[in-house]
């Protein structure tokens, strides 16, 4: 089971990946928000323990992004801000617990054994637009039932294209989807759109993903054309 830790304090960081790899989870690091922020929308993540003061972005923005974007993935909350007005604020970002620091290692773990079973009773969330479907928790894209491989940064703008299907996406909005750290060349949207419709349009014989001249691009169910 994968757990992503997005903590800016490197020895706590790596203090948190050799205790929780003992416990069984494999344990991925990220240093800053924008960064975790990239490595949850594109990792098959079951847990995400996410520091509030963060470089780049801080953590309550992190959490609303995702849950903006629907991503499900349960988040506890690990953070030295412990006010009231604190704990409330991450929860209703979206958190799902909170912890804050110094904390018991043992309580951190029983916390994350809680939600992992309460995730469990929750189905992940599939998009689908037409016969094409995107498993978000397990980053599986389908086609008529095939499955169609996809790169992350592609599976990270079709995504989006899904949560918005029918509507114009411009580049600037799939950029800082799949690009949150490098998000300056509309050139990188481009070359992923025109690959995304070999696979996912050419190769079936669709028109799917659409050009919307000067704005970018949006995602239709164009069976009615067949």
């Amino acid at each position: 089971m994968r757990i992503l830790v997005v903590e800016d304090e490197v020895d706590l960081a790596h203090t948190l990946h050799t205790g929780l790899t003992a416990e069984g989870y494999s344990v991925d690091l990220a240093h800053d928000g924008r960064q975790g922020l990239w490595m949850a929308r594109t990792g098959e993540y079951a847990l995400v323990v996410l520091d509030l003061m963060l470089p780049g972005l801080n953590g309550y923005k992190v959490c609303a992004q995702l849950r903006r974007e629907g991503n499900a993935t349960p988040i506890l909350v690990l953070t030295a801000k412990d006010g009231d007005w604190d704990q409330a604020e991450a929860l209703d970002t979206g958190a799902d617990d909170y912890l804050a620091k110094p904390f018991s290692y043992m309580v951190l773990v029983a916390r994350l054994r809680a939600l992992v079973r309460r995730a469990a009773t929750v189905a992940p969330p599939v998009l689908a637009v037409g016969d094409l479907s995107l498993d978000v928790a397990g980053r599986v894209c389908r086609r008529a039932g095939a499955r169609v491989e996809l790169t992350p940064r592609e599976f990270a703008v079709l995504e989006l294209l899904a949560r918005r299907a029918g509507q114009a996406v411009s580049k600037a909005d799939l950029l800082y989807h799949a690009w949150p750290d490098e998000a300056l060349d509309p050139n990188l949207v481009e070359a992923r759109v025109s690959a995304l419709r070999k696979k996912v349009d050419a190769a079936f014989h669709r028109q799917s993903v659409q050009t919307v001249r000067g704005t970018g691009y949006r995602l239709v169910d164009d069976r009615e054309r067949d």
